[in-house]
């Protein structure tokens, strides 16, 4: 089985990449994002020429960035078949979130006790950037600038492991439901809780940052993997 073919710029999250020294880490992010997505679906073999072939690349950094994948536990290698991306159940997607809300909440309640307006001035683009990629369906930049968001604040309590850590755990969550979420005009609603965290921290308003930054992370184990939230 192979990739499906592309579907338009805003409904894909694989777009082309041109070569350059960091290319491998490039294909590495755009393959991890398309999986959280769910453009690459779980259960599902690619081939390495194919998504080549879609990424405008060679196969050798889809190879290479495939092995990485294989490492952080998202896709399993089938010797001459290609890479099948590993199915997150519910009970290991609670896992995930249950363990991004043991680290990140009490984080994010560090952070509005330290930090200053000009740290929290440095995302507000990031979180205009998310607003406006849920009004226009543009999935790949909403998940790379949604992880880029949330890894620089919590940069800034200052524990560089603990933000590896929270990169890994993203990559291995599935959102497949954002798609219809922007369909059905409820992906801003959700975007706009950054700007509102932002609010909250910028006022050192710490149990409300908190218990956002909890609800936040509720969207993930509900209505973004197109499951009910509580």
């Amino acid at each position: 089985m192979s990739i499906d073919a592309p579907r338009g710029r805003s409904a894909s999250v694989i777009g082309s990449l041109a070569e350059n020294s960091s290319l491998r880490s490039r294909v590495t992010d755009v393959l991890r994002q398309a999986m959280v997505a769910g453009e690459l679906e779980p259960g599902r073999i690619y081939s390495a020429p194919t998504l080549a072939e879609r990424l405008g690349v060679s196969a050798t950094p889809v190879r290479e960035a495939m092995m990485e994948l294989a490492q952080e536990g998202l896709v399993e290698p089938l010797r001459h078949r290609g890479y099948r991306v590993v199915e997150v159940g519910d009970v290991v997607l609670d896992e995930i979130i249950e363990l991004r809300s043991l680290i990140e909440v009490p984080t994010v309640g560090r952070v509005a006790r330290i930090a200053t307006s000009e740290q929290v001035a440095l995302l507000r683009p990031l979180a205009d950037r998310l607003n406006a990629t849920a009004a226009a369906g543009e999935l790949q930049e909403f998940i790379a600038t949604d992880t880029d968001f949330h890894l620089r604040l919590l940069s800034i309590a200052g524990n560089g492991r603990l933000v590896e850590e929270i990169r890994r755990l993203r990559g291995m969550s599935r959102l497949s439901a954002l798609r219809r979420l922007y369909e059905e005009d409820r992906l801003g609603a959700t975007a706009q809780e950054h700007h509102d965290l932002l609010d909250l921290i910028e006022a050192r308003e710490v149990s409300g940052a908190e218990e956002l930054m909890r609800r936040h992370l509720g969207h993930v184990r509900g209505v973004w993997a197109g499951r009910e939230e509580a």
